[in-house]
């Protein structure tokens, strides 16, 4: 039996230009089960970011229903979605996103100040993520100091910090050379294995689509299993 960690019913984003109703997402659903790697994929401006921030409730559809967690994210105000993001979602970026004067452990425990967690805990927990993603040994080096691959890996162990349901990485090795890329994924394939860790990557990488199993392809805002 299925364990379905997110749902999204009849997803519908349409944005205002002036006078102009510009629609990004038109009846988008999808199911993903817990532990699952979900690609999306899709040229530039397919509407795979809109979704992603929807999903990771960074936005707010139009009209349609998303379930994750059990927790119905269109239901939610603000402050709701901010606590909702904290406790359920990492995320990872194209361009990594660190605080470039603070060091890889400390990157990795900025979220855990934001929620509050003690002192010893928050270390504890920034160098057992480091040593997970193998950068036991770069702790104390700040991002100016690491390669881009070293980079995504902190990224990567930050979007772990507060144990989250799902991991959100948008494009995550757009930035990348083909061998740190096939690392980035080596990584993930072993975190969904190890830590049964959930993933939805929007990507148009071919090397990725390859190695993820369940791809859907989003076009035009419209969205198909590929």
């Amino acid at each position: 039996m299925s364990d379905i960690i997110l749902k999204a019913t009849n997803i519908n984003k349409v944005y205002r230009r002036g006078k102009i109703d510009v629609p990004a997402l038109k009846d988008v659903n999808i199911e993903i089960d817990r532990g699952e790697i979900v690609c999306l994929a899709g040229p530039s401006g397919s509407g795979k970011t809109t979704l992603l921030n929807l999903l990771g409730g960074v936005d707010t559809p139009t009209s349609g229903k998303i379930m994750v967690n059990g927790d119905e994210l269109t239901n939610m105000g603000e402050n709701e979605l901010s606590n909702f993001r904290l406790k359920n979602v990492g995320l990872v970026f194209q361009f990594f996103n660190l605080i470039p004067t603070l060091t890889a452990k400390e990157n990795v425990e900025f979220p855990l100040i934001i929620a509050g967690v003690p002192k010893e805990e928050k270390n504890s927990r920034a160098l057992e993520l480091l040593e997970l993603v193998g950068l036991k040994h770069r702790v104390d080096h700040k991002p100016e100091e690491l390669s881009g691959g070293e980079q995504q890996r902190v990224a990567i162990a930050r979007a772990l910090a507060n144990n989250p349901s799902i991991i959100i990485a948008d494009e995550p090795t757009g930035d990348l050379d083909s061998d740190t890329a096939k690392a980035f994924m080596n990584l993930v394939e072993d975190l969904n294995k190890t830590q049964n860790q959930t993933f939805i990557i929007s990507s148009h990488d071919s090397m990725v689509m390859e190695r993820i199993p369940q791809v859907y392809t989003i076009r035009d805002g419209e969205i198909s299993k590929a």
